[in-house]
This record gives structure tokens, sequence and C-alpha cells, in this order.
């Protein structure tokens, strides 16, 4: 193998990490939203991803059957439908639930983890027991070729480019909209936020079902590079709350870079070795700076 190969290779496999951290990265913005800004601790978060990419999967059956001539458009509308469906779902769960468990973790936890398992089953029930995939359209099929030897998925230019959009949308409306004011002036000061007239209530089950939509759309994202079951969430909640936790809990900033961090780390040693293998050092390596820097690498200065 020449050294242009192992160039070659590299670039691929570092792409195939940007894949990985734009999954992460949206996954970690809803975490970061639910549980950095309102300190609910949302082990159902996962499953709101699933129901992202189940509602692209039904959406491209429901195309197929209906209107096969627009299987080349179905897709972005499923994305909005994604966020819909969960931001839905996310709103209902903070009513029922939620709301009554704020500053009780444990309870939170134990709750949300029951909802986790609850909703695994309903996707086994009612959807399919099995790992599904929808059919994606031609234009986010085949790959780009920059150089000779190098071949970058389309599918994955798409993802990062959908998790760009978001991303931004979720900083500017988390710094030029009410709602973000709301949120920002709720974290500081919750006491002082009610006293100027802010519906903290209100504005915490937006947040967390804004929060839940996000995770919507990480799902619709994660159809084009993998296929979903009832438990697919599941393998991506741990990673969120590393990403979120590692970046600092308050931080976007920080959930960028530590998804960036994480995902190229796993992907690049997964090259050199077994995939149970990168996860360890990725994760040893999380918990030795950690250990320095308890408050993760961009922790935000607030006051409770």
């Amino acid at each position: 193998m020449t050294l242009s190969d192992m160039l070659n290779i590299g670039l691929m496999q570092g792409f195939a990490g940007l894949s990985l951290f734009a999954v992460l990265l949206l996954m970690g913005l809803g975490l970061a939203i639910i549980f950095g800004q309102m300190g609910v601790i949302n082990m159902a978060h996962g499953e709101f991803m699933t129901i992202g990419a189940y509602t692209v999967y039904m959406s491209a059956l429901f195309t197929e059957r209906m209107a096969p001539g627009a299987m080349a458009y179905y897709f972005p509308v499923a994305i909005v439908l994604g966020f819909g469906v969960a931001f839905s779902l996310g709103w209902l769960m903070e009513w029922a639930l939620i709301r009554h468990l704020y500053n009780r973790p444990l309870d939170t936890l134990l709750a949300t983890w029951g909802v986790s398992l609850g909703l695994q089953q309903c996707f086994r029930t009612f959807i399919n027991p099995k790992e599904v995939s929808p059919t994606l359209p031609e234009w986010l099929m085949g790959s780009w070729t920059p150089m000779e030897g190098v071949d970058i998925p389309i599918n994955g230019l798409f993802v990062l480019a959908l998790t760009a959009v978001v991303t931004v949308g979720v900083l500017i409306a988390l710094h030029k909209s009410r709602w973000g004011l709301r949120v920002r002036a709720t974290v500081a000061n919750r006491t002082m936020a009610n006293a100027t007239g802010i519906d903290t209530k209100k504005t915490d089950r937006l947040t967390f079902a804004i929060g839940c939509g996000i995770a919507g759309v990480a799902g619709a994202a994660f159809t084009t590079i993998g296929s979903t079951g009832p438990t697919s969430g599941q393998l991506y909640i741990v990673d969120s709350f590393l990403v979120v936790t590692f970046g600092g809990a308050a931080s976007l900033l920080g959930t960028v870079v530590s998804a960036f961090g994480i995902a190229q780390t796993q992907s690049i040693s997964e090259f050199f070795m077994t995939g149970s293998m990168a996860k360890v050092l990725t994760l040893s390596l999380i918990v030795l700076i950690l250990m320095m820097r308890p408050q993760g690498l961009f922790a935000s200065k607030v006051r409770r």
C-alpha cells in the first residue's frame, strides 16, 4: 500500500467520522437544550431520534404507494414531519410527565427510562421488530470524487449540510428570538424571570419540545447512513450525553467541539483497531480530560 493510498483511506475515514459527527451533533444539540438549559435528564432522547427515523420510513412507504412520482421530493418534507412528530410528542411528554418531576433528577431519570422502554416496545409492536431502511431519492445516492481514489458519499454531504443549517438555526434562535431570551433568562435566574412576567412553565415546555424535535431531525438524518430498529436510539444516547457533558452542559459551542472530537477519535481509531476498542479509547480519553476539567471544555457561568 502506497502513501497515497493510505492518505486517501485516511481522508475517507475522516469523512465517515464527519457523518457520525453530524448525527452526534444533532442529538447533542437537542440534549444540550433539554439537559444543559433545563437540567432534565431525558433517557428517552434516543427514542425521539428513532421516531424521526421511523417518520421518514413511513413517509417513504406512503409516497411509494400513493404517489410514486413524488419519490424525488418526499425526503425534505419527511424531515420536517420528523421534527413535527417528535416536537408534538415531546410537548405531550413534558405536559403529562416531566413538569411534575422538576428538581427531582433521580425520579426524572427513572421515569424517562420507563418511557424509553415503552416506546421501544411500541416500535416493535406497531412498526417492525426488525431493522428497516427507507427508499432514498436518487439524488442522495452515489458519491462525489474530488480526487482520484477518494469517494465521498452524497448522503454524507447532505447530512453535514442539514446539520449546519440546524446548528445555525438553533444558535440564532437562542440569541436573537424571544424564545431564546426567555430561555436564557430562565437559566440565569428562574425567580427573577417569573417576576418579570416570563411564563417559565410554558418556556420549559417549548424548550423540551424543541429539543425532542431536533432529535427527530437527527433520526431523519440517520436514515441516510444506517438502518433503523426499535433500539437504534439507545446506541446514541450514551454518546449524546458524553457530547453534552464533555463540551460543557450549558454550552452549545462546547457541544459542537466535543461532537467533532468524539466522532473523529472514534472513526479514525476504528481504522487501526476493533470498534469496541476504539470506543474504549474514546471513553478513556474523555474520562481523563474530565478528571482534569470536570466542568467540561466550555462551561457557561450562570447564576442559579
